[in-house]
């Protein structure tokens, strides 16, 4: 073993197993000596630099894998460095939409180099071993972990809540370190695989009222601004049921994109957190929040564009489900979107064709709404509605597209609607 003042030196491409900070066994030395490719040998690289700088004491197996593929250069760059070296997954990857080229196409003025970086993307992950499933909510369904089942999860909206909700265990990973994991079959052991750290540290006492997954996720946005470092324990003081998987996942999308929380815990819901020894270890909370109703709406306000003409509505960041689409479907049915707005909703393929096959797809058409799977909001096919203001629930997807020049309004669904029938937002 190294000193620690060694441990950067080891890292190129030449670093050799018996000098690195992380204890390694005899495959993973293999793999970073490049016994196993220089694909292998890559990814093993990235995570004994990684487990170098958290002070992992040793790599540990993962037995499922979630890459955010992202569609952008560098992720794409990453894994053809990889699989162009020889690598292939040993825990294949769900992943990460990029955007339907051949449906969207038409929607945007996308260039050919944009065109060229999505099939370039495609085909690399697909050549790397990946399951395309191109959807960021893989923990409601086709890649849902047990509880203490060591995984690694890139993604906002998928690590706070396998971690919370399952009670599984994964790092906030991102995308290359990820399909690093997938590729070499493990993890370094810090962070939260540890039982200790997966402790609350911060106390949310929530008296606003939370009817929907929509004041869910403006709770998630609210908590995430002032949480910092903190494992955030929420105690519901007027919620009498369970949360649904959409108000879970709401809430862990937004505090992931306000702040930084991979784990959080619900007194008497989540599965390690059932009374608040249990939730804090037996140690007095750090810190402390309220939420009342009065800080969500302000929270709206503030993330807001002001009121006027709109030329869309986007829903599904995170991905719709197929209950939000039936639930969509009842709310819309004999009303029509105004001819100057654009009304799209990001899902999966199955639970479009599950809405399909349900019979609940013809009043959203009716209505004028388009269910487009595969892709996310953070990408170029949706520049055409750039310079303009649309109408969103979803302050992750309002964050992201504010970014490329698209400015929204955030109102809950039963308002999305409102504003896409008269083609303005109050």
């Amino acid at each position: 073993m190294c000193s620690k003042g060694a441990r950067l030196k080891t890292l190129g491409k030449r670093a050799k197993a018996g000098c690195v900070w992380v204890k390694l066994r005899d495959e993973e030395k293999r793999m970073l000596d490049g016994e196993r490719g220089y694909g292998t040998q890559r990814a093993m690289e990235l995570l004994v630099a990684l487990g170098t700088t958290f002070e992992a004491d040793e790599m540990i197996p993962v037995t499922r894998t979630h890459v955010a593929l992202s569609g952008q250069e560098g992720d794409t760059y990453w894994c053809e460095l990889l699989v162009d070296g020889g690598a292939y997954c040993k825990v294949p990857p769900t992943t990460n939409p990029a955007w339907a080229v051949e449906e969207l196409s038409g929607v945007s003025d996308v260039t050919d180099a944009e065109r060229e970086l999505a099939w370039r993307t495609f085909d690399v992950y697909r050549r790397i071993g990946a399951k395309l499933t191109y959807c960021c909510t893989p923990e409601l369904a086709g890649n849902v972990p047990a509880y203490g089942e060591h995984v690694a999860f890139s993604e906002s909206s998928a690590t706070p809540y396998v971690n919370a909700v399952l009670g599984a265990r994964s790092n906030r990973e991102s995308s290359v370190s990820a399909l690093a994991c997938a590729v070499t079959g493990v993890t370094p052991r810090y962070g939260l695989h540890f039982a200790e750290n997966r402790k609350g540290t911060m106390l949310v006492d929530v008296e606003a009222d939370l009817n929907e997954a929509y004041d869910w996720g403006m709770m998630g946005w609210y908590v995430g601004r002032f949480v910092g470092s903190h494992t955030p324990v929420f105690r519901l003081r007027n919620f009498r049921r369970r949360p649904t998987p959409e108000e879970l996942l709401y809430l862990g999308a937004e505090l992931n994109t306000s702040g930084a929380v991979p784990m959080y815990h619900i007194l008497g819901t989540t599965p390690e957190a059932p009374d608040m020894r249990a939730a804090f270890g037996g140690v007095a909370p750090a810190a402390e929040l309220v939420v009342k109703n009065e800080h969500l709406a302000e929270q709206q306000e503030l993330l807001s564009e002001k009121g006027g003409r709109i030329n869309s509505v986007m829903l599904g960041c995170p991905h719709y489900t197929y209950d939000q689409l039936i639930d969509l479907a009842g709310r819309v049915e004999g009303k029509k979107v105004h001819p100057d707005v654009s009304f799209w909703v990001l899902t999966s393929w199955d639970a479009i064709e599950l809405a399909r096959r349900s019979g609940h797809i013809g009043a959203i058409e009716a209505f004028g709404a388009r269910l487009v799977p595969d892709t996310c909001i953070d990408e170029p096919c949706w520049k055409t509605f750039e310079g303009g203001t649309g109408v969103t629930d979803s302050p992750k997807n309002m964050y992201y597209r504010k970014r490329r020049g698209q400015t929204f309004a955030i109102r809950r669904l039963s308002e999305c609607i409102e504003a896409a029938v008269r083609g303005e937002v109050s």
